[in-house]
């Protein structure tokens, strides 16, 4: 059996990474916090309550969180169908 190096693939970058794991890490703790939410109205905290303490951040994470994560793989995608197009392309 013979493996296969294929060293001229260019590894994946800084930037790609960063990214990736921070868009993850964002939709993640936003999404927990959408369920905090849920979960605290269910057991019959009301809307005052909810302007206390850290919960005006927990539920204003979702509303920038979520958009800002899907941002974040648009511009992923972006820049990696811009490296395959510069590597199919022979550049």
């Amino acid at each position: 059996m013979s493996k296969h190096d294929d060293s001229t693939a260019r590894q994946t970058g800084r930037l790609e990474r960063f990214l990736a794991f921070t868009a993850l890490v964002l939709a993640a703790v936003s999404v927990i916090c959408f369920f905090s939410i849920i979960i605290g109205t269910a057991v019959g905290m009301d809307q005052s309550a909810f302007g206390d303490g850290i919960w005006p951040v927990v539920a204003g994470l979702p509303l920038f969180g979520l958009p800002l994560a899907f941002l974040m793989i648009i511009a992923l995608l972006v820049i990696n169908w811009a490296r395959r197009g510069r590597a199919g392309s022979g550049s």
